[in-house]
């Protein structure tokens, strides 16, 4: 991004802000922190081993033998405090990670999974399921993150989600690529019409739940605020802070769930140009219209991607990039 922009990412959030809260105070969305020791070898029997002193260590020996020792505690985000316990079958949780979840292997493969706990009658469960249904998956329009599976622990009221470990970093490596940023940006925007379609709103759109499997798939993730919406013209509900929050919610107004989504997908268009150092014009274009004062004069996110479409195919016959 330029310094020629009239306008720019850091004055457009100022007014942002991130907030761990739950989307309400009800027991059933609240977050689910599990005695992951009780159910271990529940999880073991679907076929998933939690993450143990042995794994961080072989982890130590793959991916850190380069690493200057000075350096190991940030690279590892809180693993080394385990790797002194002599206990190698222990579990070792990622100090880094919210309670509800933990890292996993699944042994038919040695895929790196991520398992997270959540309450059996949460709003989050129930949108999992339906975005993961065979209906939904068919569609390319989902880039849900992939579902491997879904243990149901009905005495307990919680089920654990089991899903795919994917990278939160965007551009793996650099110099990043204009074909890399519209790609990235292509699969953020198309997911969040996808669910609009469906009537849903995710209401907690950022960088860091749009993740990459870093073979050209993108996939969203954190559903713990998102809400299915009657299909009312005009929807109105009083909206949780969310990472990226606009001006109505921050006043505490009844908000448009659609357009909060909207917003937040604008700051993520802004995100991340800066972050892979292009400045698109077009783009900017886009972004700001998103991020209008006002809620009803922003482009529903169906109008978004259609946008966001042209100005790709434009850029294709002209720049010769094949996103």
């Amino acid at each position: 991004m330029t310094s020629s922009t009239e306008w720019d990412l850091e004055s457009i959030a100022s007014g942002t802000s991130s907030s761990g809260s739950s989307f309400d105070e009800d027991e059933v969305n609240a977050r689910v922190s599990p005695y992951w020791i009780k159910y271990r070898s529940l999880i073991e029997c679907r076929g998933f081993r939690l993450d143990t002193v042995r794994d961080v260590k072989e982890y130590y020996q793959r991916h850190c033998s380069n690493v200057d020792k000075r350096e190991l505690h940030a690279y590892l985000s809180g693993y080394h405090l385990a790797l002194a316990r002599s206990d190698e079958d222990a579990l070792c949780k990622d100090a880094g990670l919210r309670d509800s979840l933990f890292r996993a292997t699944r042994g038919l493969d040695g895929l790196k999974v991520m398992v997270k706990a959540v309450h059996r009658d949460s709003r989050e469960l129930d949108i999992v399921r339906y975005l993961s249904a065979p209906a939904q998956q068919r569609d390319p329009m989902n880039h849900c993150i992939p579902i491997l599976d879904l243990i149901d622990m009905p005495h307990d009221d919680i089920c654990f989600i089991v899903m795919e470990e994917w990278s939160r970093d965007m551009f793996p490596e650099a110099p990043f690529s204009l074909g890399y940023l519209l790609v990235a940006l292509h699969h953020c925007i198309e997911h969040i019409a996808f669910m609009h379609r469906h009537h849903i709103a995710h209401l907690d759109i950022s960088l860091h739940n749009f993740l990459t499997n870093y073979n050209g798939r993108y996939a969203c993730i954190d559903y713990e605020l998102s809400r299915r919406i009657d299909k009312a013209s005009s929807p109105r509900i009083l909206c949780s802070r969310g990472t990226e929050t606009p001006p109505e919610v921050e006043r505490g107004r009844p908000s448009n769930p659609f357009m909060v989504d909207v917003w937040a997908l604008g700051i993520l268009i802004l995100r991340a140009c800066k972050l892979a150092g292009i400045h698109v014009p077009e783009l900017m274009h886009l972004a700001k219209s998103m991020l209008n004062e006002n809620p009803d004069k922003r482009p529903p996110a169906a109008s978004v991607l259609k946008e966001f479409q042209h100005v790709v195919a434009t850029m294709r016959e002209t720049c010769h990039i094949c996103p």
